[in-house]
């Protein structure tokens, strides 16, 4: 193994980081030496239990303490040989800790990987509700007894909504309305004969919305400017008011 020590190897030989010659090299070692062939055991199992944890999202500050503890390991010096004493077997407690940085770091990476899987899943679910509103919205134009209305906003865009009283339902589009700003939203209301409804949100001035709930006799919509996450009820005027007429 070129003059390394099999003793400092038992890491490197349980995370397969050995070329084939180092690691025959090292099993014929591992036949004669318990406490190398205890220690690799002990570093396959360690690696088998983080790869189980590969899923559980480690805590922020892991890799970041992990790095800052690195500069405070003093390495100690190499152990001379001395004829009068047996060869002291050299020390390994910073190969050992170099090895359970790394790892912990690779643990970091496959936890990263595993959050961006799901988020990229979240996108996808995020997306899909989209065009099944999208949908839903484009059957309501085509319900034979459907009925649209449209106004402009003051600070331009405008909002149209479309409903089907046999089918009981309504969507709203919105088209160039100004941003709701940092911390609000769009929020949409059945008008009960003077009385708001909540019946969705819209983040963004340009969109799609199938609005919750049945029509119940409403008179028409309105939509208000709330903060993120909507309200029970409206905190300020209406925007737009679009009547079922």
């Amino acid at each position: 193994m070129n003059a390394l020590d099999p003793h400092t190897l038992t890491g490197a030989y349980a995370a397969h980081a050995l070329d084939p010659e180092e690691r025959d090299a090292f099993e014929r070692h591992l036949g004669h030496c318990p406490s190398c062939a205890q220690e690799t055991a002990e570093f396959a199992a360690t690696l088998a239990r983080l790869g189980a944890a590969e899923t559980v999202t480690p805590p922020p500050e892991l890799k970041a303490r992990v790095l800052a503890a690195l500069p405070g390991v003093r390495q100690e010096a190499p152990q001379l040989a001395r004829t009068a004493r047996p060869r002291a077997r050299p020390a390994r407690r910073a190969p050992r800790f170099a090895l359970a940085a790394c790892l912990a770091l690779a643990l970091g990476a496959g936890a990263v990987a595993v959050q961006q899987h799901r988020e990229a899943e979240r996108a996808r679910d995020r997306a899909a509700a989209l065009a099944r509103q999208q949908q839903t919205v484009a059957a309501l134009l085509t319900a034979p007894d459907a009925r649209t209305a449209t106004a402009a906003t003051a600070g331009g865009g405008t909002g149209t909504v479309v409903w089907s009283a046999a089918r009981d339902q309504a969507g709203f589009l919105a088209t160039g309305l100004p941003a709701p700003g940092p911390g609000r939203t769009y929020q949409l209301w059945y008008d009960d004969a003077g009385t708001m409804r909540p019946a969705g949100l819209l983040p963004t001035g340009s969109g799609t919305l199938l609005l919750t709930g049945a029509l119940d006799g409403a008179a028409g919509v309105g939509v208000t400017l709330e903060p993120a996450g909507g309200s029970a009820h409206p905190s300020g005027a209406p925007v737009l008011l679009l009547p079922f007429s």
